[in-house]
C-alpha cells in the first residue's frame, strides 16, 4: 500500500514534532553527525522520513508522539535550562519526572532565575510560543534605590551595548531598607535582559521569579513541581494552532 504524503516529512520536522529540538537545532544535530535513519548517519537535513523509519539521535531511538502535550514547571534556582552541560552541572531536564518522556522548554530561565517554565513535547509549539507577543511577568528583587522616572522611561525601550530591547513595564511593589521588589512585564526574553537593564541603572538583581507566561500562571506550584495543562485549556488559549495539533 503506497504511503500518503502526510505520512512523510522532513527529518528536521520529525525531530521537532518528537520534542527533540527545534527545526533549526535539528539541522545542527544532523551536521554534527548525531542523527541516523535506518542505520545511516545523515549529512543533510534534506531527508524525508515516514512512520516506518528508524530514527536515532545519539544512538537513542526517537518516536514521534501521537499527542502533543504542555506542562507548567516551577524551576528552582541552581538548574540550567539545557539538555547537555559540558561542566556536568544540574539541569532542569535531569530533575524532571521520568514519566514525562522527552520534553523541551519554551524559552529559558537562566541559572539563578526561578519560577514558571513552560515545557512541551512539541518542538513546533515551542518555537511558535517563543516568537509570540505573549507577556512574560516577573517578580524581581533588586538591591538599590529604584528611580521611578527612569523605570517608567523603559516603556519606550532601551539600547545597551548595541542591543535593542523592546519596551518593558516596571512597577515598584515594595521597598524595605536597601532592597525593593518590582513587578516587570515584557514581551521578549533576550539573554539576561532584566538583569542587564537594571544593572545599567545601578540596581543589582538578587532574585528573579517568573510568575506568568502569557495566560499561564505559576500559581501555587511548588519548586520542582510539574503540572500538565489540559487539552481543553490549550485549545482555548492557543487558538488556531491548537485546533490542528492538539486532542
Amino acid at each position: 500500500m503506497p504511503r500518503t504524503e502526510n505520512e512523510q516529512k522532513r527529518i528536521a520536522k520529525f525531530l521537532s514534532r518528537a520534542g527533540i529540538c527545534s527545526r533549526r537545532q535539528a539541522e545542527q544535530l544532523i551536521l554534527d553527525g548525531r542523527v541516523s535513519v535506518d542505520g545511516k548517519i545523515l549529512d543533510t537535513p534534506a531527508f524525508i522520513v515516514n512512520k516506518e523509519s528508524s530514527v536515532l539521535v545519539d544512538g537513542k531511538l526517537v518516536s514521534e508522539s501521537n499527542l502533543q502535550k504542555l506542562w507548567r514547571y516551577h524551576k528552582p534556582r541552581g538548574l540550567l535550562t539545557t539538555h547537555h552541560d559540558p561542566q556536568g552541572r544540574d539541569t532542569v531536564f535531569s530533575n524532571l519526572p521520568n514519566d514525562l518522556g522527552r520534553v523541551i522548554s519554551i524559552g529559558r530561565l537562566d541559572l539563578n532565575s526561578e519560577g514558571l517554565l513552560m515545557l512541551t513535547n512539541d518542538g513546533e509549539l515551542s518555537r511558535y510560543l517563543e516568537k509570540s507577543n505573549w507577556q512574560r511577568k516577573y517578580r524581581v528583587r533588586v538591591f538599590g534605590r529604584p528611580n521611578i522616572k527612569q523605570l517608567n522611561a523603559l516603556s519606550k525601550g532601551i539600547t545597551l551595548d548595541g542591543i535593542k530591547y523592546k519596551g518593558i513595564k516596571v512597577e515598584i511593589t515594595s521597598e524595605k531598607g536597601s532592597n525593593a521588589w518590582l513587578e516587570v512585564t515584557l514581551t521578549e526574553g533576550k539573554n539576561k535582559e532584566i538583569r542587564k537593564i537594571f544593572l545599567h541603572f545601578g540596581l543589582q538583581t538578587n532574585r528573579l521569579i517568573r510568575i506568568a507566561y502569557g495566560p499561564f500562571q505559576l500559581g501555587s506550584l511548588k519548586q520542582n513541581e510539574v503540572s500538565r495543562v489540559s487539552p481543553k485549556v490549550i485549545r482555548e488559549q492557543i487558538g488556531n494552532y491548537a485546533k490542528d495539533n492538539w486532542r
